[in-house]
């Protein structure tokens, strides 16, 4: 089992402000923090499907940190591709683990034994996860329902928002509504790519309450997958910021440095 990580007491402080507080949860939706490591080209990896680290030791216990304070991790399915994660909190002291949802509306992943999820959820030291899918119940696979119920996962279906052969879309609030339904009052989405550009789209943000994002000193070149929302323009045509943070506090962790704040009414 991999060691566990510790994150100081001044640094958590710090970032309390940004963070959901279970005593106070009221919200009609959950809380919801936008999270993600960046090269300064604003590239999350090298390329599509290629695993790469960005965060250094500091800014990697705090994202461990972020998770113990969250209900559930959400990722979409290339993430799982590409880097088969364990999708579990290992901060010291953590006294629950996040729920892993990972949006999969085509079923691309086939999940399985040896996947890192459910040796973690083995071992006691993580849970199963949540798979939101378009398809009906009878389109999945049987022996991928039994594998995740007997660790204590499932399937869960959204209907699509829009849907064609190719491409079947959610829409974010029925995504976090139904996580709701489920309990879950707070969710860190961690990516990738094509998630958080659709999260920085302006009809969706009122739906983020916090973004915290690690930015590493390199710059991993052309051909990476890259944060960039899509182009906005107003009633003239003209090119506007598609997202701009407010309330910003910028924090050093070695060499990485975090950028926390709120999205800004556009």
């Amino acid at each position: 089992m991999s060691e566990k990580l510790t994150f100081p007491a001044p640094a958590a402080a710090a970032l309390e402000c940004h963070l959901p507080r279970p005593d106070t949860q009221t919200s009609n939706r959950p809380f919801v923090t936008l999270t993600f490591a960046t090269s300064l080209d604003s590239s999350l990896s090298l390329a599509p499907g290629v695993r790469t680290h960005l965060s250094g030791p500091g800014s990697k216990a705090m994202t461990h940190y972020l998770r113990s304070r969250h209900a559930a991790i959400l990722v979409g399915v290339s993430t799982v591709l590409a880097d088969n994660p364990r999708l579990s909190c290992r901060i010291e002291g953590s006294a629950s683990q996040p729920r892993p949802i990972i949006i999969d509306p085509h079923m691309r992943w086939t999940p399985r034994s040896s996947d890192q999820v459910f040796q973690i959820c083995r071992s006691g030291a993580g849970l199963a996860p949540f798979i939101l899918t378009g398809l009906l119940e009878a389109q999945i696979p049987r022996e991928s329902v039994e594998l995740l119920q007997q660790h204590g996962g499932k399937y869960i279906r959204i209907a699509p928002a829009t849907s064609s052969k190719d491409r079947v879309r959610f829409e974010w609030n029925d995504v976090f509504q139904t996580l709701l339904s489920e309990g879950l009052t707070s969710v860190m989405v961690e990516g990738g790519g094509q998630i958080i550009n659709s999260l920085l789209s302006p009809t969706n943000h009122n739906l983020i309450d916090s973004v915290i994002v690690t930015i590493a000193p390199t710059w991993l070149g052309k051909g990476g997958v890259v944060v960039s929302p899509d182009r906005v323009c107003d009633a003239e045509g003209t090119p506007q910021a598609a997202a701009r943070l407010s309330n910003v506090s910028w924090h050093p962790f070695g060499e990485d440095v975090v950028l926390c704040g709120t999205l800004a009414p556009q």
